[in-house]
């Protein structure tokens, strides 16, 4: 089975600004989870760029994770 390439946006993730946009791939590719899975979980976070496309600020991802990270806490 071919693997897929990692998006050169998630690669570079702990280096992108806080206020940088990312798409649903890369949220899915950071809570190792489906697209579909991320759309459910952390939809809600999301912005509306466009009638299109949809993106999410690299900031609230982080504070996402780091409350995944906390002790006694469910996913979003």
């Amino acid at each position: 089975m071919a693997q897929k390439p990692i998006p050169p946006t998630l690669a570079a993730f702990d280096s992108l600004p806080d206020s940088a946009l990312i798409d649903v791939k890369v949220v899915s590719g950071v809570f190792g989870c489906s697209e579909n899975t991320a759309w459910r979980r952390y939809g809600a976070l999301s912005i509306k760029v466009s009638p299109q496309q949809t993106r999410w600020r690299v900031a609230d991802v982080r504070k996402a994770l780091a409350d995944l990270a906390k002790p006694g806490q469910a996913a979003a």
